[in-house]
């Protein structure tokens, strides 16, 4: 009889930390622990730190656990001094200050021309600078806080910077990430997944020269060891995974698979697919991310999702099971249709747009009409989304719809219909934890 032995996948999100421990062969969750982080769009890391020691205890502690792999909240920036030190809070990926240095690095690369910036940016990296990514963070650093900028020596994201804290590593060049999070950096190459310079010099506002003191994690394998736990805090006996980001967590979670889709309904939206070739989008609605199994990504964001069927819900004096009920006891909408960019819209992309609910007449302006039009307009949006992405990696065979948002029964029936593709609703979990612990078993098969 095989020994049994345990794995750890930690998902450090913008709102909290889940440690999820699993059998390593089955997959079998043994227990499970959970700590908030505080809101705001920047946080001192030392936050993760404490929210992961308090999960870690919640979830009865690792001293069986074999393996552990991180994913975390992509493109926040940790900046770290000579002492690997922490010189400002991390700003995370939903902080908007850098929107115009975004627009100036498009420029920038583009020689003044703004499409033809788009295109290089794309070409180069699969994505076109947006402010959620931390190459526009960097940016912003550097023309805001030019003496804090001065102080960097290293560079690395939430997930990279928490396994080095779990390694009890002081060495910076000890610092690790993977493809799926490097991805999201705005200057890793989707051709050969290196950095590149030119980029971060770019937005560093410095030049290749310059950069030679600054130290960037090392981009690991799908299943290469990063090393082992803090010996200091009974650790050693810990193999740790390469990590990766949130959306590349959550797709091994559910073992999507090439020519699969995931469409994931929380406050905003998410359409992926896992596509064995890189991609490349100059309109910027599709970034194209790596995953973590060593294909790619690439994906599109929705502003709204899960908050559609919100509003609808008080617009309409009903809770969320009434709104199913009322959605699935009419045929259709009867013509009134819902434009769900209630907190503007990314994809496609127009900031400054508001909701419209039109085509009303006698016969639709009731209850069942009302929330109908909502989950509808909730699934072309989402529809719009997948075909963004669709329309580079090809048509898929399957959409597994995850989320606060799948809950629903009229979503679950109605999205085969709209979506355009088989549908499957996955039992609810915390995939992204699910997906780090998954590779952390992967990792562990690995080195026997």
């Amino acid at each position: 009889m095989s020994e049994t032995r345990y794995v750890a996948g930690v998902d450090t999100s913008t709102q909290s930390c889940k440690v999820v421990i699993t059998d390593a062969s089955t997959g079998e969750i043994i227990r499970q622990g959970r700590a908030s982080h505080p809101d705001g769009t920047e946080i001192d890391p030392s936050h993760w730190w404490d929210a992961f020691l308090e999960a870690v205890e919640a979830a009865g502690g690792l001293a069986d656990v074999s393996a552990l792999s991180v994913a975390g909240q992509q493109h926040g920036m940790v900046c770290l001094d000579e002492n690997g030190e922490v010189i400002r809070p991390a700003l995370l990926w939903n902080d908007t200050r850098s929107a115009e240095a975004a627009e100036e690095l498009i420029a920038e690369l583009g020689d003044g021309d703004t499409q033809l910036g788009k295109e290089r940016w794309a070409n180069l990296t699969g994505s076109v600078p947006v402010a959620s990514l931390t190459v526009t963070k960097l940016r912003w650093l550097a023309d805001h806080e030019p003496e804090n900028a001065a102080r960097i020596r290293a560079i690395c994201l939430p997930h990279d910077w928490l396994t080095w804290k779990i390694q009890g590593a002081k060495s910076l060049g000890a610092l690790v990430t993977d493809r799926s999070d490097a991805s999201g950096t705005g200057y890793m190459s989707r051709l050969t997944s290196e950095y590149l310079p030119q980029l971060l010099g770019l937005a560093l506002r410095r030049t290749p020269q310059e950069l030679d003191n600054i130290t960037l994690p090392s981009i690991l394998g799908p299943w290469e060891s990063a090393g082992h736990g803090d010996p200091d805090r009974g650790w050693s006996h810990i193999r740790i995974g390469p990590g990766c980001g949130d959306n590349a967590g959550a797709a091994l979670g559910i073992g999507l698979t090439p020519g699969e889709a995931m469409v994931s309904l929380g406050t905003s939206g998410v359409a992926a697919v896992v596509s064995p070739h890189s991609t490349e989008d100059p309109s910027g609605l599709v970034t194209g991310f790596a995953d973590a199994s060593g294909n790619w990504l690439p994906l599109a964001c929705t502003l709204n999702a899960s908050r559609i069927i919100d509003a609808i819900c008080s617009l309409g004096g009903f809770d969320y099971t009434e709104c199913d009920a009322l959605a699935l006891s009419v045929p259709d909408a009867a013509g009134l249709t819902l434009v769900p960019y209630f907190e503007g819209e990314r994809t496609p992309n127009l900031p400054d747009a508001t909701a419209t609910l039109s085509g009303m007449t006698l016969a639709n302006s009731d209850q069942a009409h009302l929330a109908r039009a909502g989950i509808e307009g909730l699934l072309t949006l989402m529809r719009g989304a997948l075909d963004a992405v669709t329309d580079l990696t090809g048509p898929v065979r399957l959409v597994h719809i995850v989320g606060g948002g799948a809950k629903s029964t009229a979503v679950q029936e109605l999205a085969p219909e709209f979506l355009g593709a088989p549908v499957n609703v996955p039992h609810p979990g915390e995939y992204v934890a699910l997906g780090a612990a998954a590779q952390a078993a992967k990792v562990l098969e690995s080195a026997r």
